[in-house]
């Protein structure tokens, strides 16, 4: 009876053995099958790596009337026109943990043409003014935008993600300081504001594409306002703001 218990025991053990060891090399396998099917396996474990970032982006100024605005006999209407630029910069990603990188994109460097939409009730043609028109500020920004980016599980080569952080421009280009001013709207060199967006993570073989849209919008007043100038003293506050849309190369 003895005997017979312990060889019942013993094939019992022998079993579990066996199914033990085939669902351990079965895992190995599965292991091994998707790791090799997954591109830039090790990526996510490196505490920092650099990108290229080409931007592409919708531009607008958001506008506050001067109380002069409604005293005004020439000027009728002041509205912010829509408007397109391009951009490029270097992209610095920090690993904070599992969910969690910083990333600073330095130098960010953004090429672009806001406008405002005039009427004139008296237009002068010796100034080359007409009833409709417009008054277009280039510029040059060259940024500093600082983010925290939220990642989602990945899902083979694939993953989504979430960031949002602040930003610090200065317009190359300013005009602020300009004397002869009489055709344009005066900006400030300086900018802060806020930043938020979502990304999506491709894994290729040899880098990683990421096609992202956020809002830029600037929280400071950037009107460098002159009282003695028709297009400038009827605003009293312009603030900046942008859809970017940017493709993100990172290995």
């Amino acid at each position: 009876m003895y005997n017979l218990l312990r060889n019942q025991i013993i094939r019992k053990i022998n079993t579990l053995l066996v199914v033990l060891i085939s669902t351990c090399f079965f895992a190995n396998t599965s292991t091994a099958q998707l790791r090799n099917s997954l591109n830039l396996p090790d990526n996510d474990d490196k505490w920092y790596h650099i990108g290229i970032v080409i931007m592409g982006t919708s531009n607008r100024f958001q506008i506050s009337q001067h109380p002069r605005f409604l005293e005004s006999d020439s000027v009728l209407v002041t509205n912010p026109n829509n408007s397109f630029g391009f951009g490029i910069g270097g992209m610095h990603t920090f690993r904070i943990s599992n969910r969690f990188e910083a990333r600073v994109v330095f130098p960010q460097l953004l090429f672009v043409n806001k406008s405002i939409n005039y009427h004139l009730r008296y237009p002068e043609s010796s100034n080359q003014e007409t009833e409709v028109m417009n008054q277009n500020v280039e510029s040059i920004l060259l940024g500093v935008p600082v983010q925290l980016k939220l990642k989602s599980d990945r899902i083979g080569n694939f993953r989504v993600y979430m960031m949002g952080g602040f930003k610090f421009e200065t317009d190359l280009s300013s005009k602020a300081n300009a004397r002869n001013a009489e055709n344009f709207v005066k900006l400030k060199k300086s900018d802060y504001g806020i930043e938020a967006g979502i990304g999506f993570n491709f894994y290729n073989k040899m880098f990683i594409l990421s096609p992202e849209i956020k809002i830029s919008n600037g929280i400071s007043d950037v009107h460098a306002r002159d009282a003695n100038l028709k297009f400038s003293n009827v605003i009293d506050r312009i603030q900046s703001r942008q859809i970017i849309f940017s493709l993100i190369f990172e290995g």
